[in-house]
Parts: structure tokens; sequence; C-alpha cells
């Protein structure tokens, strides 16, 4: 999760230590005198931080295989397999 944005007032950044560094400006009601504040982050906390950058998020390779078999009219749909997909998702959802 990417907070520094929610901190109103501050101005944030975090080390590559993994240590959030703010300080307050003035002239806004969130900081009512200046000061520096900082937090030490877990080790999960970092690691969370660094898959923030969502290069992971996408199989650019994949999408492009995707698109190319639309493209050639080869794609195979099987309405069943996602039908199958949706019902699972819900009830793992409901448990």
């Amino acid at each position: 999760m990417n907070i520094p944005h929610l901190l109103k007032g501050t101005v944030a950044a975090t080390t590559a230590s993994g240590r959030y560094e703010g300080t307050a400006q003035a002239n806004t009601p969130a900081a009512p005198s200046l000061g520096k504040n900082s937090v030490d982050l877990s080790a999960a906390a970092r690691h969370l931080f660094s898959l923030q950058d969502g290069a992971a998020d996408i199989d650019e390779k994949r999408v492009e295989q995707i698109r190319a078999a639309i493209a050639s009219g080869e794609l195979q749909i099987d309405p069943a397999r996602i039908a199958d997909g949706i019902l699972a998702s819900a009830r793992e959802l409901l448990k």
C-alpha cells in the first residue's frame, strides 16, 4: 500500500533501508508544529513496498501471444472453463 499521499501536510520519502521519513510542513492543518518523524518498516512491509513498481504484474509476452491469437482467429474460448473459474472464485469468497 502506498500511503505517503495520504499523509497530507508532510513531505515523505522511503529510504532504501525501508525507513519512512516525513517532515511536517508549515501552514497546514495536519502539521501544528515543525518536526521530523520516522517509522521503521518491517521486512514484510519493505517487501510489499518493493512490489509496488508493477513490473511483475503483467506478463507482456503472454499478452502479446493472446493478442496474436485473437488477431489470427486462433483463440479458443471455453465457456465451461470460464464458468467453473467464476464459480470456484465465488465459493472461495463465501468461505
